[in-house]
């Protein structure tokens, strides 16, 4: 077993393949950058509110007032840096900590595609991304004979990462609300009665049936059809008309892009090796700055990366935690979906259709009560979020209560009258409308302050 795997350690590859993810990768952090403060989000979203969500264990991190600016600009000169191989493992260790800083200065703003770049680039750390077709190897002559190449490993991690996201993006779908009722996709689809083409074919049921099996068909099948030769070409197509397909009927920003380039890397490296020749002389009129681009690499030694009895066990250690952490909703009990008690960070993709109608009371020492105006406090994007997420209610409740506090009412109690809704059910309690949460803490524990949903949605 030892020797096998390390037979299996040893082996190289072309350097094509992760090259050009590192190119597409920068090359598209850097477009989402300048896209989010192009758009303004970097003000109404993380500098205007006065009131920011955390993750648990995470209230240290916050917006930096103006600062915040320069924030996004490091992340996207680091993404630049990171796309034309320049300081490389400086540029993706302050994209990684960048990036996931602003991903957790708001939960608000959550996203799985946001979960997956902080993941990812947290795992480019570790990879020889800058091994070939980058400024920092030194310049060299035309006289090269063949790419440079890199352990396997390195290329299937990213293989492994995709797969795992796609697979699991799939198992979360084998439940009965999507397979059987076509919830959410029910709700979402007849909205898009004014898309060309579409419009139409979006009102008839049975395409909404078709859509939820062929999407958990797809997630689970597509990472085997990519890595088996024969279906390659197919699954990429599949993947090109499955994204595009997404990016028209919801508004879900450059996730479809990002999945499209990163399925380019279960190509083999001749693909990739053309796709720098023709970068290669797309940039030659700029040899005089980009030089190591623009030229090959003449040293082929065999390349042995660094520490790799330390990075090993690192990336096995960081793959059991993404096989296992999807997992830990099985801990609760409840309805999942409801309780959303492990509901983040599990690849559970566009399942759900969740509203909630939130108001929170204000009861001090002597009795007096009064409800609060939460727009008074949130955004009108936050109040939204708050509305349906427990987390999010208990630590709103504890900021109410905190606030109150501090402006001299004693004895301070809060209460909420919460109601959602859930994938067309009718809209029922969500919290338990006696239970005081400005005394309870947050923690991992069940929160057994919430009401259950009185009925099952069968699946995994």
């Amino acid at each position: 077993m030892n020797k096998t795997i390390q037979s299996y350690l040893d082996k190289s590859a072309s350097a094509a393949p992760l090259a050009v993810f590192r190119i597409g990768f920068g090359l598209m952090m850097l477009y989402s950058i300048i896209r989010f403060a192009a758009h303004g989000w970097i003000n109404s979203l993380y500098i205007t509110p006065q009131f920011h969500f955390s993750y648990y264990g995470f209230d240290w991190v916050k917006p930096l007032g103006s600062f915040t600016y320069l924030l996004f600009t490091i992340c996207g000169i680091a993404a630049f840096f990171i796309a034309i191989g320049f300081k490389y493992r400086l540029s993706i260790i302050l994209f990684f900590l960048s990036f996931t800083y602003i991903e957790f200065m708001d939960k608000t703003t959550y996203l799985n595609h946001y979960y997956f770049i902080s993941l990812l680039s947290f795992l480019m750390i570790f990879l020889p991304a800058n091994r070939h077709f980058s400024i920092d190897h030194p310049k060299a002559t035309d006289l090269i004979l063949k790419t440079p190449t890199i352990p396997q490993w390195s290329i299937d991690s990213i293989k492994l990462l995709l797969s795992i996201v796609y697979f699991y993006a799939g198992l979360a779908k084998i439940n009965s609300d999507w397979l059987l009722k076509a919830m959410p996709l029910k709700i979402w689809l007849p909205s898009k009665y004014d898309l060309p083409f579409l419009g139409n074919l979006m009102q008839q049921e049975w395409v909404h049936y078709a859509f939820s099996w062929t999407g958990m068909l797809y997630d689970l099948l597509i990472p085997f059809l990519l890595l088996y030769k024969k279906t390659r070409l197919w699954a990429f197509i599949a993947v090109v008309i499955f994204h595009v397909l997404t990016r028209v009927l919801f508004p879900i920003g450059m996730f479809p892009f990002i999945m499209i380039v990163s399925a380019l890397v279960f190509f083999d490296s001749s693909l990739h090796e053309k796709i720098i020749a023709y970068l290669r002389r797309f940039l030659s009129p700029l040899s005089t700055l980009l030089g190591p681009l623009s030229r090959k690499r003449t040293n082929n030694k065999p390349f042995v990366i660094k520490y790799q009895k330390v990075i090993i066990p690192v990336l096995v250690i960081f793959f059991t935690i993404q096989l296992v952490l999807p997992w830990r909703y099985l801990a609760y009990p409840g309805e999942l979906f409801w309780t959303e008690e492990g509901y983040r960070f599990s690849w559970r993709v566009m399942l759900m259709e969740k509203m909630g109608n939130t108001q929170f009371k204000i009861v001090d020492g002597s009795g007096q009560s009064f409800y609060v105006q939460n727009d008074d406090f949130l955004t009108s994007f936050q109040e939204k979020q708050m509305s349906f997420q427990p987390d999010f209610i208990l630590e709103y409740a504890h900021f109410l209560g905190d606030h109150y506090s501090s402006q001299g009412y004693k004895d301070v109690k809060v209460y909420v009258d919460c109601y959602a809704a859930l994938n067309g059910r009718t809209s029922r309690r969500l919290v338990d409308p006696k239970a005081n949460l400005y005394q309870i803490k947050d923690s991992f524990q069940h929160k057994d302050w919430l009401l259950p949903l009185e009925d099952e949605i069968k699946g995994l």
